[in-house]
């Protein structure tokens, strides 16, 4: 998940403070995530051109997700009626993370015969993605503003999704915080679960620790994907080897931008649902 505005790093959103599981005193009945946020929340507060975006969008285009108990969880029981939503059934690109909404709103224009849904908790955030779609004329991009593991575990039903994007996710850089990492074998699972045969996991990070994790953890689910650029892997001896060349559907955003301004690398994976 991209920076959505200008705090250093990558992702928005704020620890929900009821990010407990059942055995931590929940209510009985009441899912929570079985691992911790991979998000922090930042301030919710709009700008007057993000309020008036979110004033004359949001009720059409930010979906309305049915809760458990914090705002940004899903009903286990919500799923998604993509023909209602969209008014069609064409096949599903899904961005976990959509910062801006810089990648998604370009890509949505570039391809109106695909449907486009962002997960994104920040609303800033969705509300700068809502103004670019309103000015771009898009109409095929819709919002999730929920946590992205019970969006692919609940939400989406199984085989559903074209093209999976994960770019920029927060690297989570201390040892200790490395349990909240989006990229996880727990969350390749639920990838592996909502991705149709033949669909693809476009990922990208500008951490090359965090690149190297991502392809372990990737290159581990083997039953259920196909490296498309296989290799050795990276070392610090070989730094530019195993990365999948830069996709060239992937905008450059802003945050991306800065990332390679201040020094950093960005490498590209790409995955396949066997």
């Amino acid at each position: 998940m991209e920076s959505s505005d200008s705090t250093p790093q990558h992702s928005p959103s704020e620890q929900p403070a009821e990010n407990t599981d059942a055995a931590g005193g929940a209510p009985s009945g009441v899912a929570f995530p079985r691992q911790p946020y991979s998000f922090v929340r930042r301030g919710d507060r709009l700008s007057p051109k993000r309020q008036k975006a979110w004033e004359r969008h949001a009720g059409e285009w930010v979906l309305d997700i049915p809760r458990v108990m914090t705002d940004t969880s899903v009903d286990p029981s919500y799923r998604l009626d993509r023909e209602a939503v969209f008014g069609r059934v064409a096949p599903l690109v899904v961005e976990i993370g959509s910062g801006l909404g810089e990648a998604i709103v370009a890509h949505a224009a570039a391809h109106p015969e695909l449907d486009h849904l962002a997960v994104e908790v920040y609303k800033p955030g969705v509300a700068d993605l809502l103004m670019k779609a309103a000015q771009a004329g898009v109409t095929n991009v819709r919002v999730a503003q929920a946590n992205a593991p019970e969006v692919l575990e609940h939400m989406l039903e199984p085989g559903s999704v074209h093209e999976l994007w994960v770019f920029f996710p927060d690297p989570w850089h201390k040892t200790r915080h490395h349990k909240r990492r989006l990229v996880s074998p727990a969350f390749a699972e639920l990838a592996a679960r909502v991705l149709e045969p033949g669909g693809v996991w476009h990922l990208a990070t500008d951490w090359q620790e965090y690149a190297v994790v991502m392809r372990e953890v990737l290159d581990a689910a083997d039953a259920d994907f196909e490296n498309l650029h296989p290799g050795p892997v990276a070392d610090d001896e070989h730094p530019d080897v195993g990365w999948a060349p830069r996709w060239e559907r992937r905008v450059l955003t802003s945050f991306e931008r800065k990332a390679t301004e201040a020094g950093r690398v960005p490498r590209d994976l790409a995955y396949r649902r066997r």
